[in-house]
């Protein structure tokens, strides 16, 4: 396997000779979420070890105090004997050493946290991310280490790790590998497959509707088209997990493996397995773009501390961009649902007021500290809808400056030649390999859609390829407010008021209960409540703030009944399908 890739800076290495770090969890009380660890730390001559629990898992920049499920920690030497500790902040335990001894740890952990895809524990499985459960020394990081697991007979165990001494352990070359290869233990669906010469696996844990064939069918399709954007692999053998469950969503990429997570009853429907293999697609595609080659502040993971860049954008809205080109391409997905897809992406974008605000670079770095709600779509943006558009953006530039020979696929595939791991790139970097793959410099380019915030001519930029983005047939003027809003009881509460909207404007703001519309009850609805109105009218808005009746005037902005589509124009012209063949794989649908 391809883990030599994952050292660390030799001045982290420790002084001692290399050898094993032992992990064990035993699983006792499956029903109470717990689970017992101990940690056996090779001989160590400093006058202190500090261990440490890291305080974020990677994929999710966010800190999650992961140390606080952590309880009867206890230390001691290779005898036996009780060493004394403390803690020296929120993750990090010291023990002293008086002589030179290996070290053995101990605790316990409280593992409820299945939707954050970090530990949970309960009397079916436990999904164990090494980052919730085991503690790691600097001094020991690139050590082999050794996982065993003392959990009911009747379960199963997979991991992207290769197995120890039996099939409840694992082995990897240090802990940045195993932080990196979440474990599935418990009563679960197997099955494997393999596909040019690799390996693969599904492991489902939960009962739904899923069909387990069609996504075997479809699985095998998708991990055919690495190869449409990068020269080689960097697995030999690669874990899908699935979590088929309730109240948890979403997914992470790992090494060799992606845990995904959906509601059990969201696998059947036609748009919900499509669902489903978009993301499939995205954690795969992660498997190069972040596991193989990410950007310089990531580069070594931190752990404990957050890793700041300015191009999350690049890692996480690139692949979320590149996740339906390979679905079309493989023909798992259609022409119409791709500009579905599409559509959906640019109409987020646009209902953003703060896209106009945060650039993708600056959204990239505040990662850690950005929050949605109603500040947050006013003034923020995301890493995953700007990096899209903005690799949409590059896609279509580069290929009609190309007539079609260069593509956005041909810069990530120079990020993996040129800066794979332990490498690591910048901006300019990726400004160089523009350059390097089309002759053009992207410097005025970059300053305006990347490091300020993006405004994007949809019509112009579809039109290279044969697209138009307009409104479907049919669709009927309404009155709009720019607001979102909620049913609660019989009032209206808002949950987001656009900035600079007429509503804006008018003073209503997020938690307003709007009680009528000149005089009227509002509906069950805010369409309903405005169906009776017309765009540039203004009315009186009645509602309750901080337990008061109030009233403003609001002029009702113009909208419709149905968003803009992206749809094909009928009578493309030779260019319009070339490039649009060249940008998605396929034939332009109204090509002759």
């Amino acid at each position: 396997m391809h883990f030599k890739n994952l050292l660390l800076p030799v001045s982290l290495v420790s002084i001692s000779v290399f050898a094993d770090v032992e992990y064990k969890l035993t699983i006792e009380q499956p029903e109470h979420h717990l689970g017992n660890v101990s940690v056996l730390f090779p001989k160590s001559a400093q006058a202190h070890l500090d261990i440490k629990l890291p305080d974020w898992r990677t994929g999710r920049y966010e800190v999650l105090n992961l140390a606080n499920g952590i309880r009867y920690f206890n230390a001691t030497d290779h005898d036996g004997n009780t060493l004394k500790w403390q803690k020296i902040d929120k993750s990090t335990w010291r023990v002293h050493l008086d002589n030179p001894s290996q070290v053995q740890v101990s605790y316990q952990v409280y593992a409820n946290q299945l939707a954050k895809r970090v530990r949970h524990i309960d009397d079916t499985h436990a999904f164990i991310d090494a980052s919730g459960f085991f503690m790691f020394s600097d001094s020991f990081r690139q050590e082999p280490v050794k996982v065993a697991l003392n959990v009911p007979m009747q379960w199963r165990s997979v991991s992207g790790m290769e197995f120890a001494a039996n099939k409840h352990s694992f082995s990897a070359a240090n802990y940045d590998v195993l932080v990196d290869s979440p474990i599935e233990t418990g009563l679960n669906e197997h099955h494997k497959f393999s596909v040019d010469d690799r390996d693969y696996e599904l492991v489902i844990w939960g009962e739904g509707n899923f069909d387990a064939k069609l996504m075997l069918d479809d699985l095998k399709k998708l991990v055919k088209t690495g190869s449409l954007i990068w020269h080689d692999f960097p697995y030999e053998r690669f874990v899908f997990m699935v979590h088929a469950t309730s109240g948890a969503r979403g997914a992470t990429e790992h090494l060799n493996s992606t845990i995904i997570q959906r509601h059990r009853d969201t696998f059947a429907k036609r748009e919900d397995h499509l669902s489903f293999m978009s993301t499939a697609a995205h954690e795969f595609i992660h498997t190069w773009n972040v596991k193989n080659y990410r950007p310089a502040g990531l580069v070594p993971y931190d752990y404990v501390n957050p890793n700041y860049s300015d191009l999350l954008w690049l890692s996480e809205g690139s692949t979320s961009y590149l996740e339906d080109y390979l679905l079309l391409s493989a023909e798992i997905m259609q022409p119409d649902e791709f500009f579905k897809n599409l559509s959906n992406t640019i109409q987020r974008h646009l209902k953003k007021p703060g896209r106009e605000v945060q650039s993708a670079a600056h959204t990239s770095f505040d990662k850690w500290i950005n929050k949605g709600g109603d500040h947050g779509l006013n003034y923020s943006t995301n890493i995953y809808l700007e990096g899209a558009l903005i690799s949409m953006a590059l896609d279509i530039d580069l290929l009609s400056n190309s007539d079609g020979k260069v593509s956005y696929r041909d810069v990530h595939n120079q990020l993996y030649r040129q800066f794979k791991l332990p490498k690591s790139f910048t901006s300019e970097d990726v400004k160089d390999i523009l350059k390097q793959v089309s002759g053009k410099d992207y410097s005025q380019w970059w300053q305006q859609h990347v490091d300020s915030p993006l405004s994007l001519d949809f019509d112009a930029l579809l039109s290279k390829v044969g697209l138009e983005f307009s409104l479907p047939d049919g669709a009927k003027p309404i009155a709009d407010l720019s607001v979102i809003a909620e049913s609660e009881g019989q009032l209206l509460r808002l949950k987001h008021v656009a900035r600079d909207s007429t509503a804006w404007q008018a003073g209503l703001t997020s938690e307003d209960k709007i009680v009528a519309f000149n005089g009227h009850h509002v509906r069950g609805n805010l369409t309903d409540s405005l169906a009776y109105f017309d765009g540039g009218e203004t009315v009186k808005v009645d509602f309750i703030r901080r337990d008061k009746l109030m009233s403003t005037q609001v002029k009702l902005e113009q909208g419709f009944d149905k968003e803009k589509r992206i749809v094909a124009v009928t009578l493309p012209n030779e260019t319009q399908q070339r490039l649009f063949k060249a940008w998605t794989g396929v034939a332009h649908p109204n090509a002759k």
